[in-house]
């Protein structure tokens, strides 16, 4: 755990403000920049622990919600970020730690369950990696399984506009307009013991059907307002 546990860490205080100076950043300038709309910004006084569930078109997706509540939310990222000392200390810093692409890397899954257990929020993207177009694909079972096991709330989570504002491949995000919509809080699956494989699958479609329905909110909330 050594690994994960020191880029928890965030150097302390100077990671704690170097958090709140990039919050502050992005809301005054990226969001004014895409036209960032929120709705159902109540839904972000979420009770803990809280698995953050959004949808994923752009790696804009985690900076621009990660932005918009007053609370820090822990995220998983790709384990090569952190191979350069200061890079890694400042995705630390802003809540993220490390995970292995391509496997299942059950020390970052022991981590997010150490994570929830303490009462955090954690943001997982269910479709796993960045997906195109309006339709959400078949997601993952790891999401409602941890939560069933952390007995965490889920809060789904659908962004629009942001494939556009910067595609894969893109570097820089081209004015656009984004909508983020943040879904009624859903809560887990009583889990009674062992976690049964029936009651995550059904869990997941509703997971599922949750994201589709944000989705297609903020889908229409940028087209109205582009």
């Amino acid at each position: 755990m050594k690994r994960v546990r020191s880029a928890l860490s965030a150097n302390g205080r100077a990671g704690w403000v170097f958090y709140r100076v990039v919050r502050l950043t992005i809301r005054t300038v990226l969001y004014r920049y895409l036209r960032v709309n929120i709705i159902g910004r109540e839904n972000l006084d979420v009770a803990t622990p809280a698995i953050i569930a959004p949808t994923h078109r752009s790696n804009l997706d985690g900076p621009l919600f990660g932005a918009a509540p007053d609370w820090l939310c822990r995220s998983l990222a790709k384990e090569s970020l952190f191979k350069n000392p200061a890079l890694g200390w400042a995705i630390a810093a802003l809540g993220s730690f490390p995970v292995k692409r391509g496997s299942a890397d059950r020390e970052a899954m022991r981590t997010a369950e150490d994570l929830l257990a303490k009462g955090e929020r954690v943001l997982v993207f269910p479709e796993g990696t960045r997906q195109t177009g309006n339709d959400v694909p078949e997601i993952f079972d790891g999401t409602a399984f941890m939560a069933a096991r952390a007995g965490a709330t889920i809060v789904p989570v659908g962004i629009a506009g942001t494939e556009r504002a910067m595609p894969p491949g893109g570097k820089f995000p081209s004015r656009s307009t984004v909508t983020i919509v943040v879904g009624t809080p859903m809560a887990p699956p009583t889990a009674d013991g062992r976690v049964k494989r029936k009651d995550v699958s059904a869990y997941t479609a509703e997971i599922h059907a949750a994201l589709q329905e944000v989705m297609d909110t903020a889908v229409a909330d940028v087209s109205s307002r582009s």
